[in-house]
């Protein structure tokens, strides 16, 4: 690699660092291209990225970044996945690293906080932005529906009432 090639692919490495809220690392050796290629694309459809690249161009581009904490797990082959939502990655790289042994998840960084692989599974257990505003919203709705069944609950009773005595009424 040509030092200008190295340089551009820090300063790409370093821009998605700063950008991103979660980063999670893990060794992908004996993977084959084709498995490596369904973890791009099931993280690509999460929302999420995955980055292959030089052990030491990435420590380089970790340097004044919140995940600094993820350069001693830069070890061996190593696979990094980031995404913004604090969620995503981890949720992918658990499932996938589920259906591979071969893949095997080292750890990763929620903004400053270092995670282990624990941390990284407590993450994938938690729900995505998108259900927790959908708990939200239905948490929100239900007053709203209740309130308006027991305003309608009177006048329904009242006209049951008044059917039942016109029934009566008709029958006697």
């Amino acid at each position: 690699m040509e030092r200008a090639a190295k340089k551009d692919a820090v300063e790409a490495l370093n821009e998605v660092f700063k950008t991103t809220s979660v980063a999670v690392v893990a060794h992908y050796s004996g993977l084959t291209v084709a498995q490596m290629q369904k973890l791009r694309m099931q993280m690509k459809q999460a929302g999420a990225s995955v980055k292959v690249s030089k052990n030491r161009l990435a420590k380089i581009a970790l340097e004044g970044t919140d995940v600094v904490a993820i350069g001693s797990l830069l070890k061996g082959p190593t696979v990094i996945a980031t995404s913004n939502d604090p969620v995503t990655a981890p949720k992918v790289a658990i499932e996938f690293a589920k259906a591979n042994e071969k893949f095997v998840i080292l750890g990763g960084s929620m903004g400053k906080t270092v995670l282990d692989v624990n941390g990284v599974k407590a993450l994938a257990s938690l729900p995505s932005l998108d259900e927790l505003r959908g708990k939200l919203v239905g948490l929100l709705v239900a007053p709203a529906t209740k309130i308006a069944q027991l305003s309608t609950a009177p006048a329904a009773k009242l006209a049951r009432v008044v059917q039942a005595y016109a029934s009566k009424s008709e029958a006697a």
